[in-house]
């Protein structure tokens, strides 16, 4: 799928840096075919050493080379990147944007007519290849624009395909829903250590926990309720645990976090 492909990032950020590293480790491509453009020069140099991927100053430069762009800069700059690089980008490329909030149509207006693009909604997990993105296909973006889209973000985790309108939800979901799991280990860890647990092992064991069970949910392919009734054995412990949860509305709590988030991203993305 990307094999003859130049890909270039606008802005050589973490979340760049997480793309070029998981490309680079899936062997979809090689350094040379990567390249990245960055304003500060104390990056830039960092990138070329750990990666060996060529880097420049100027966004068009790299606009011009590649046949994939990746906009990886953050909102605010976003229309400053789009005025630098307009000029190179035609129809036979293809745009892929991971700044949050900012809808396709920003981007297209900014842009060549019929110009070619994909919005894509990262997490941070991303900075550890276990990712989860919400991919979403602008007017004049091609099957095959979709299909590169995939693939790039499979190599930083799994990767979904939405219609715009849903990646505010995603936002919601997913792109905060790393924090809502922060905070939720540290309750557990706090809990572990109320109960006589060192911070160290219950910290660990905690993260762990969720992780093994995130694990068994994907690749099980099994209703989580299903996996829930699982653990509970009649009159046990996590029977006892899961009732002190339900009595505390964490669903409920959970719930409310997703939708608090999600019409946030709304109001940001009308800006």
């Amino acid at each position: 799928m990307l094999q003859g492909q130049t890909i270039g990032f606008i802005g050589a950020g973490n979340m760049a840096e997480a793309m070029i590293r998981g490309l680079l480790e899936a062997k979809l491509v090689t350094a040379d075919q990567l390249m990245a453009s960055d304003i500060v020069e104390a990056r830039r140099q960092q990138i070329h050493q750990r990666y060996g991927v060529q880097t420049l100053a100027e966004g068009r430069e790299v606009a011009a080379k590649a046949s994939i762009l990746i906009l990886a800069v953050k909102p605010q700059d976003m229309e400053a990147a789009l005025n630098g690089i307009a000029a190179s980008v035609d129809q036979t490329k293809t745009v892929i944007s991971i700044a949050a909030g900012t809808p396709i149509a920003f981007i297209a207006e900014r842009l060549p007519a019929k110009a070619r693009i994909i919005r894509v909604m990262p997490n941070a997990p991303a900075l550890v290849l276990a990712g989860a993105a919400g991919i979403a296909r602008g007017e004049h973006a091609t099957a095959r624009d979709l299909q590169i889209a995939e693939t790039i973000f499979a190599a930083i985790g799994k990767a979904v395909v939405v219609e715009e309108k849903h990646l505010d939800a995603v936002t919601g979901l997913s792109g905060s829903g790393p924090a809502y799991v922060f905070l939720f280990v540290e309750a557990l860890t706090d809990a572990g250590v109320k109960m006589g647990l060192t911070r160290d092992v219950a910290r660990v064991l905690a993260a762990q926990t969720v992780l093994g069970a995130a694990k068994m949910l994907l690749e099980s392919g099994r209703h989580p309720a299903e996996l829930k009734d699982m653990v509970a054995s009649p009159g046990g412990t996590t029977i006892a645990g899961l009732h002190a949860l339900e009595r505390g509305g964490l669903r409920g709590t959970l719930m409310e976090a997703v939708e608090a988030a999600t019409l946030r991203s709304r109001e940001l993305g009308k800006r």
